[in-house]
Parts: structure tokens; C-alpha cells; sequence
């Protein structure tokens, strides 16, 4: 990952941790199934670089199609006309692009559309603010006139697309209607508006829905829980998250990796180290191994909470367990050195993160330097501002405003000046931001001098 400057290893002094064997174990980054569907025929194609409609007038749309069509040597085929109507839908009304539509059918009679033909319609009637729904039923009922029955992948895409265009409780109407006509979705489709709910509407809500939609043979699943648990866990409510998770053994799931990494991070933004380590017990408890994010939201929050030897111990365990810590793992232990004043400590972290093989990133160093800064070590913190600089790193706000007062503290104006003037040229803050902490930390030390 490349060798340590000098300027850096001057500022080490011990080492904190072993270097672990050199035949470290890889790891990928985790995933959890978050109900996204395999990619699905909507009659999609690849973006396309130029739009060939200027005016969403039919008469031109019209015109720009005949001369496209007659000017191709060989007859525009379903991939051809799927993209040039889906061109015409970005820019018309769903009643002009149905008329675009019949007009491609008349004048090219070997134009045989299929049914991602007509999600192409349905996908833009979704955008119309109706609450009525008037237009997706138009496009839905144009469908079954000309032989296509909708399925799940017409129901899929009508939710997506209302619920991306900001209508959820009509992507909750158009899915109940669909089911009542024996076009019940998928678990994807479910899951993806169960997201959508949670992230929009009251758990109540979100309950009402998912007891509703029992009566059509979908019931919730794993990742209806974890959604469901990561959404109150983001909240701060760990008790129904806890709830949630009872619930989810009741009706036969096991509990996996994803749903107590979700669950440790919620005490971690809550600073209860104790509850953190619980979480680990109890998988560990029920035959749940923890991964690499399991240790480093542990390591997080026992950082966080000051229990910088706890997060250390576990930081051996898992090595042991072989888990490669990475920035991540480092980075939250220098945090919590830092907390504790001990930033030369958190700099040492430095030393060996990138002794094995581990690369510091933006969020590390300002890390650091917010550290040496608020640890009165100044000079040090200009040395790892200087590395920052040229690298080319960002800085972050809290990180540039602690450095920023620290010089002006020191009586070094012309020197926080030109930190806010790398802050504007590496864009790490706007203008804006940047110019209104430099000067009222410059108005704060002269309205303090004598």
C-alpha cells in the first residue's frame, strides 16, 4: 500500500499493536439481501447519448420518426422502436406518446411491440401527479385491449416508478388493485414498497400494509424484517427493534449477520457500550458468526464510549478470528484515542495501520489532525496537514475548524488564511462555509486580546 513518509514516522513514537501474520486472510465487502430484483425486461435500453426529439409536438415527433425510418437501411427492429418511443416519452404527455405509439404501428406494419412496448408507456404515466391514478389505469387498460395482460413484472414497475417519482400511497393503491385482479407481485416488488414505507410513513403504517397484503398470500420474510428493524434501529428505537427481532424468530426466520450488525450500530449511536457487546453474546449465543462489520461497529462503539482497551481487545479477537481490520477498524480506534487525549497514541495507530498493508483514508487523517489539534499539539497537526495537502486530501469541517482556531489561537493568522484558501481550492467547503468560521474565529481571539 506504499511506505510511510518521514514526516509521518516522525510523528510516531511506539507501537501499539502486533503486525499480524503476512498471509492475512482477504475479505469482501459484506452484502445482505436487500430485495432488489434480478434486472427485468422494462423495455429499457441503454441511455442514450442524443435525443433525436427537440419538441414534444406530435406533428415533429411524427416527422423526426418517418425520416429515421426511412433513412435506416434495414427495418428498425423492437430494440429500435422501444428506445425511440421511451426518447418521445421523456419529453410528451401519455396521451401523445399512445398516439406516437399507434403512429409507429401504422406506418411500419413488421413493428410487432411487445410488452416491454407498453411498460415503456406505463413507466411514464406513473410520473403524472394523479392521484386518481387516471393515467396508469389508461396505459394498463391499452394494454389489455391490445392482448397483453398485466404480470408481475407490470405490477414491479408501476410501483418503482410511482414510488421514484414521490407517490408511494398510490404505488400501495395500483399494488392492491393488481393483486386483486390475480396479479399478485413478488417478494421483490413487496419488499421494495415495504422500503419505500418505512422510509416515508409511520411503522403503523407500515404494519397496516403488511397485514393487508396477507390476505393476498404475502407474508413477511427476512428481509421484510431487517428492513423493518434497520429502519427503527436508524431511529434510535432499539426497543421495537428488539421486538422486531422476537417477532422474526416467531414466525420461523433466524435472525442472520446483517439483522445484529443492524442492531449494534443503533446502540452504537446511542453510546451504550455495554448493550453493544450484548448484541455480540447473543449471536454468538444462537450460532451467528460475526463478520468484519460485526467487529468494527463493536470497535466503533466502545470507541465512541471511551472504552478504548475493550475496543482494543477485540481488535486481537478479531484477528484471531480472521478478520483483517481495516481503515475503518483503525480509524475508530484513533477517534476514541483521540476522545481520550491521547492523540500521539491514535498517530502510532497510524504507523502500524500502514505497516500491514492498510491504506489511511481522508476520514483517518482528519481524524488525526482534528486530534493533534485539539491535543495542543499544533506543530504535529501542521505536519499532517501538510500530508493531507499533498495528497490532495479534503478536509473535513469539524477538522478544519479545529485547525483553523488552533492557529488563530496561536496568534498565526496568515497561516489559518491559508488553510481557508486550500479548504476553497481542494473544494472541501463551500466558499461560504469556510470564509464564515475563519472570521468569526478571527473576531473571537482579537474581541479576546486586551
Amino acid at each position: 500500500m506504499g511506505k510511510m513518509s518521514p514526516s509521518v514516522r516522525s510523528l510516531v513514537s511506539t507501537s501499539l499493536i502486533k503486525k499480524p501474520p503476512s498471509s492475512s486472510p482477504s475479505h469482501k465487502p459484506h452484502t445482505h439481501l436487500t430485495g432488489k430484483p434480478p434486472p427485468q425486461n422494462s423495455g429499457k435500453t441503454q441511455t442514450q447519448t442524443h435525443n433525436p426529439f427537440t419538441s414534444p409536438n406530435l406533428s415533429d415527433a411524427k416527422r423526426v420518426f418517418n425520416s429515421i425510418a426511412t433513412s435506416t437501411r434495414n427495418p428498425l427492429d423492437l430494440r429500435r422502436h422501444n428506445a425511440l418511443l421511451q426518447s418521445y416519452a421523456a419529453i410528451s404527455t401519455v396521451n401523445d406518446s399512445i398516439a406516437f405509439f399507434n403512429h409507429m404501428i401504422k406506418t411500419q406494419p413488421a413493428f410487432s411491440p411487445e410488452r416491454s412496448t407498453y411498460h415503456i408507456l406505463l413507466a411514464q404515466s406513473c410520473t403524472v401527479p394523479d392521484q386518481t391514478l387516471q393515467s396508469v389505469h389508461q396505459v394498463l387498460n391499452f394494454m389489455v385491449n391490445n392482448g397483453f395482460h398485466p404480470d408481475k413484472v407490470t405490477t414491479d414497475i408501476a410501483v418503482r416508478s410511482l414510488c421514484l417519482a414521490g407517490h408511494v400511497d398510490e404505488a400501495v393503491q395500483v399494488m392492491k388493485q393488481m393483486a386483486l385482479k390475480s396479479t399478485v407481485p413478488d417478494a421483490y416488488t413487496y419488499n421494495f414498497l415495504v422500503k419505500c414505507l418505512c422510509k416515508s410513513r409511520v411503522l403503523s403504517t407500515v404494519r397496516g400494509f403488511i397485514d393487508e397484503m396477507k390476505s393476498f398470500g404475502l407474508k413477511p420474510d427476512l428481509v421484510t424484517f431487517t428492513i423493518m428493524i434497520d429502519n427503527v434501529a436508524n431511529s434510535k428505537n432499539l426497543r421495537e427493534a428488539t421486538r422486531l427481532v422476537d417477532e422474526l424468530e416467531k414466525e420461523g426466520f433466524k435472525p442472520d449477520c446483517y439483522v445484529y450488525n443492524t442492531i449494534m450500530k443503533g446502540y452504537c449511536m446511542l453510546s451504550k457500550g455495554n448493550e453493544v457487546v450484548q448484541v455480540l453474546k447473543e449471536m454468538q449465543a444462537k450460532g451467528v458468526e460475526p463478520d468484519l462489520v460485526t467487529y468494527n461497529t463493536l470497535i466503533f462503539g466502545l470507541s465512541k464510549c471511551g472504552r478504548v482497551m475493550d475496543a482494543k481487545k477485540y481488535l486481537w479477537i478479531m484477528v484471531e478470528m480472521g478478520h483483517f481490520p481495516d481503515e475503518v477498524t483503525y480509524t475508530s480506534l484513533m477517534n476514541g484515542l483521540c476522545r481520550k487525549g491521547d492523540a500521539l497514541g491514535a498517530v502510532a495507530l497510524l504507523s502500524e495501520m500502514q505497516a500491514q498493508g492498510c491504506r489511511p483514508n481522508e476520514c483517518t487523517y482528519n481524524t488525526l489532525l482534528h486530534g493533534l489539534c485539539k491535543g495542543r499539539l499544533l506543530e504535529k497537526g501542521l505536519e499532517l496537514y501538510g500530508l493531507m495537502k499533498k495528497d490532495g486530501m479534503k478536509l473535513d469541517t469539524a477538522s478544519y475548524g479545529t485547525l483553523v482556531r488552533t492557529l488563530c489561537r496561536a496568534g498565526r493568522i496568515a497561516d489559518a488564511y491559508e488553510v481557508f484558501d486550500y479548504a476553497v481550492e481542494s473544494k472541501s467547503l463551500t466558499n461560504v462555509s469556510a470564509y464564515l468560521t475563519l472570521e468569526a474565529t478571527v473576531k473571537q481571539v482579537k474581541k479576546a486580546r486586551p
